[in-house]
């Protein structure tokens, strides 16, 4: 049984991240930036002879769209790809939607670094009937209401990323598979911060550029030899 490799891969850009807004579960498209992005990093998965055997996305259309693209281009869209909510992206309460140095010039520059970039605090969450909750999309409609968040801070995030990293994808490494799992930059960042035993204060510091693979090499106990993220840079 070979080393296992697992690619994290942030989807490629958003109309909202090209327009500066927050998104959170709000399900939208690539920019055409976003899908060129996606392409690339089949191209590059390609040169770098990395072929995944499984798949795993969230439930959100760039997520799967970026995962569909890079496939495509990697001329390796046979393989399975599994779909969770759990792997969506931290759910941004009522700042969905807002642009970001709106929101900023609104609250206060402390705040809004203390909900963007901290660990422990959610943004305002989403009140009784607004038709942002996740209920209200039918995609969630056979989850228990009480499961779907209104807001999550990065620790919220964390618990339903990791869990689910433990129950599907570490299986898969520990078989020595090549796994690619395309999602987003808070979900990401929950599971570099699982796989690299960061501290709270540590993960602030972490940036998941769209578009790029970080690519994790595990040996046969799932004990990380190779990490092509540099964990110094301040991003």
């Amino acid at each position: 049984m070979g080393m296992a490799k697992l690619i994290l891969l942030r989807h490629g850009q958003s109309v909202y991240n090209r327009d500066n807004l927050f998104t959170g579960w709000t399900d939208v498209a690539l920019s055409e930036q976003g899908v060129q992005e996606a392409k690339a990093v089949g191209r590059l998965l390609k040169e770098q002879e990395l072929y995944p055997e499984i798949c795993f996305t969230s439930w959100l259309e760039r997520a799967i769209r970026t995962a569909q693209l890079a496939l495509r281009e990697l001329e390796w869209e046979h393989i399975d790809c599994l779909k969770s909510w759990k792997l969506n992206e931290r759910h941004y309460g009522t700042w969905q939607g807002r642009h970001k140095e709106e929101v900023e010039k609104e609250i206060g520059y402390d705040v809004f670094s203390a909900v963007r970039r901290g660990y422990a605090t959610p943004p305002p969450p989403l009140p009784d009937g607004d038709p942002r909750l996740p209920e209200c999309d039918k995609k969630f409609e056979a989850i228990d209401a009480a499961l779907l968040p209104r807001s999550e801070s990065l620790a919220d995030t964390r618990l339903r990323t990791v869990q689910y990293y433990f129950e599907w994808i570490v299986p898969e490494l520990s078989r020595g598979k090549t796994v690619l799992v395309s999602a987003h930059g808070n979900s990401l960042r929950a599971l570099v911060m699982q796989i690299e035993q960061l501290e709270a204060d540590e993960i602030s510091d972490v940036e998941i550029p769209t578009g790029e693979p970080l690519v994790y090499i595990f040996d046969e106990t799932m004990n990380m030899l190779q990490s092509s993220r540099k964990s110094t840079e301040k991003e």
